[in-house]
């Protein structure tokens, strides 16, 4: 496929457009990588997940680098393997810290109580359930209300947009989610969107939807929203203090347009 045309490109550019294309462009690959993960995983088999897994995320890669290469022609900086592990990293321990502090928001509430652990094997299980949350695209989950939706659009939104303005890479974003699933079902037992697992801690869980999330899990709860969305919003300024905003598309034209008749 060739680069779009200048002519063309003058029309691609407008950013409304350019969203347009890529909500198009990530309709077709989720049903695409959908089909992919259930064919896969067809017997529901962990391992097999965790494959699926793998080949949903090549999939997202493959088109995210084709929109750049082919809309925004450019290559996908946000991909470059150099510092691609402290990234990683840091969305990890960022992810672990704010799922973290959610729990403890929820326990000092009475909601969630440790009764007893089950031995760190379970950690492995654990870490290709999770992957297989991701192979499954998060497509008909249980349990999901509207609230839970809007939750995650200010949690999620807000949080990775934040990361992601401040590292320019999609490294952390994703080692962040990667550990709020990990952590969440992995280690604190709860619901990740839906889906009930047995991790490292024997968590009772009582009290009301709001304040646990209830058979969602804790990302629909009222402390996640609150913890994540402090979180989003402390990194989104963070990234404007770095001056990682970028100007409207008018107002770089009228910048443009004002430094090309200072030097006239």
């Amino acid at each position: 496929m060739q680069p779009i045309e200048p002519n063309t490109q003058g029309i691609i550019r407008h950013p409304a457009i350019r969203l347009l294309i890529a909500i198009l462009m990530l309709g077709i690959t989720t049903f695409v990588a959908s089909a992919a993960a259930r064919f896969i995983d067809i017997k529901g088999d962990a391992w097999r997940s965790v494959a699926a897994s793998c080949v949903v995320a090549a999939i997202f890669v493959a088109m995210y680098a084709g929109f750049c290469r082919w809309i925004e022609q450019r290559p996908a900086v946000e991909f470059a393997p150099r510092g691609a592990g402290v990234q990683i990293l840091l969305g990890l321990v960022l992810g672990t810290a704010i799922f973290s502090a959610v729990v403890g928001v929820i326990a000092l509430g009475g909601g969630y109580q440790v009764l007893a652990t089950r031995g760190p094997v379970v950690l492995v299980p654990a870490l290709a359930i999770s992957a297989a949350l991701f192979g499954g695209l998060h497509l008909g989950n249980h349990n999901a209300t509207w609230f839970a939706a809007v939750a995650i659009a200010f949690e999620a939104g807000i949080l990775l947009a934040g990361l992601y303005m401040i590292t320019r890479t999609l490294w952390a974003p994703i080692g962040l989610h990667a550990a709020w699933n990990f952590v969440e079902g992995g280690v604190y037992s709860i619901p990740i969107s839906g889906g009930n697992f047995n991790g490292l801690l024997v968590p009772r869980i009582t009290g009301s939807d709001l304040l646990t999330g209830g058979a969602f899990g804790a990302e629909a709860s009222l402390p996640a929203m609150g913890v994540a969305t402090a979180a989003g919003l402390i990194l989104v300024w963070i990234a404007w203090k770095r001056g990682r905003f970028v100007q409207p598309l008018w107002v770089r034209r009228r910048q443009s347009a004002a430094g090309a008749a200072s030097q006239a």
